[in-house]
C-alpha cells in the first residue's frame, strides 16, 4: 500500500517561514523576579508643590497612599526661578512634620544672591531637613540661563556653599541623553563630575525610556572616575501627548515603540493607564536585572502607577 503524506488545509508557505522562526530565533529567559527573601530595592519619590486648593487635595491623596511604602525620601520641586519657593517651603515643611518621609527639598541658585540663596538653605536646615537636591535652574519663561551676578553661578558651586551651611546630604541632576543647553556631551559629564566632587552624595537620572541609553550612561560615568550612586529617574507615562511634550523640552528621546503602545487610547484613560504600568514594570525589571537596585519615581502627583511599580519590584506596606 502506498502512503500518503498529507497536508493539513490552509498550509502556506508562511507557516514554514513561521516555524523556521520560531526554531531559529534564540530563547529569552523571562526577567528575573525576587523572592520575598530577597530585600526589595530602594525607593524614592517625587512630588511637585500645588498651585490651587484641588490639586493640595490631589497632591496630599498622593502622599498618603505612598507614604506606607516608607520610601528613602521624597523630594519636592522647584519652579524655574524659584517659582514656588513658598510653596516648596510649606510642602517640605508638612512633610517633615506631619509624615513619616524625609523630605528633600529642590533648590536652585537661578536669579538669586547667594545670601537669598543661604537663606532658605539655613531655613530648611532650622526645620530639621537634611537632604537638598541641589540643581542650577531655568529661566522663568525658557529664555537662557544667566546666573545672577551675585549668586552661585552653576549647580557645583550651590553644592559648595551647602556644605558650608550644614551637613545636609545633597542629590544633584544627571542627564543621560545630555541637557539640552550643554555643548556637548562630554562637558556635560564633566560638569557632572564637578557636581559629585563637590561633595553631593549622589545623583538622580533624568527620565528616559530606552533602558539601554542609562546603561550606556553608566559606562560613561565609570570611565569618567564617577563613583557616586548613578539613581535611575522612572516616569511611568499615562498620558503620551503631554509626555512627548515634556520630553522634547528636557531632552529625553521618545522611542517609535513608546507612541505605537499608546496609539489609539487617546480617549481611553483606564487602557493608558494600564499601558503605562506595563511600560514602566518592564523597564525597571530590566533594571534590576541588570543590577540596579535603586529607584527614583517621578509621581506627577498621581500614585497609583508608582503604588503598582512599587507592589511588583517586592516594596509593599509596613
Amino acid at each position: 500500500m502506498r502512503t500518503q503524506t498529507l497536508t493539513p488545509p490552509n498550509h502556506s508557505a508562511s507557516d514554514d517561514s513561521t516555524l523556521q522562526r520560531w526554531l531559529s530565533q534564540p530563547r529569552h529567559a523571562s526577567l528575573p523576579s525576587r523572592s520575598r527573601e530577597l530585600p526589595a530595592p530602594a525607593l524614592s519619590f517625587e512630588f511637585f508643590p500645588p498651585r490651587t486648593e484641588a490639586l493640595e487635595t490631589q497632591l496630599w491623596a498622593c502622599i498618603r497612599r505612598l507614604e506606607p511604602l516608607a520610601p528613602r525620601f521624597v523630594s519636592v520641586t522647584y519652579g524655574a526661578g524659584g517659582t514656588t519657593q513658598e510653596r516648596t517651603h510649606t510642602t517640605v515643611t508638612r512633610l517633615a512634620t506631619e509624615t513619616a518621609m524625609r523630605p528633600a527639598a529642590h533648590l536652585t541658585c537661578v536669579g538669586a544672591s547667594r545670601d537669598e540663596v543661604n537663606a532658605v538653605a539655613e531655613r530648611y536646615y532650622a526645620a530639621g531637613v537634611r537632604h537638598i537636591v541641589a540643581l542650577r535652574g531655568d529661566m522663568p519663561g525658557g529664555d537662557a540661563y544667566e546666573p545672577h551676578p551675585d549668586g552661585y553661578a552653576y549647580a557645583a558651586d550651590l553644592v559648595d556653599g551647602l556644605r558650608r551651611i550644614g551637613d545636609f546630604e545633597i542629590s544633584v541632576a544627571a542627564y543621560p541623553e545630555t541637557h539640552p543647553t550643554a555643548i556637548s556631551p562630554e562637558a556635560d559629564l564633566d560638569n557632572l563630575k564637578r557636581k559629585l566632587d563637590a561633595g553631593a552624595t549622589r545623583a538622580i537620572t533624568n527620565y528616559f525610556f530606552e533602558t539601554d541609553i542609562y546603561l550606556r550612561f553608566l559606562d560613561r560615568c565609570h570611565a569618567a572616575g564617577i563613583t557616586a550612586p548613578i539613581v535611575p529617574g522612572i516616569m511611568p507615562v499615562s498620558n503620551f501627548a503631554q509626555a512627548a511634550k515634556f520630553s522634547a523640552m528636557c531632552g529625553a528621546s521618545v522611542p517609535s515603540w513608546l507612541a505605537h503602545m499608546f496609539e489609539g487610547t487617546e480617549n481611553d484613560v483606564e487602557t493608558r493607564r494600564m499601558v503605562g504600568a506595563v511600560v514602566a514594570a518592564e523597564q525597571v525589571r530590566l533594571l534590576q536585572a541588570n543590577g540596579v537596585d535603586e529607584f527614583h519615581i517621578y509621581t506627577l502627583n498621581r500614585p497609583d502607577l508608582t503604588y503598582t511599580i512599587a507592589h511588583i519590584l517586592g516594596v509593599r506596606p509596613g
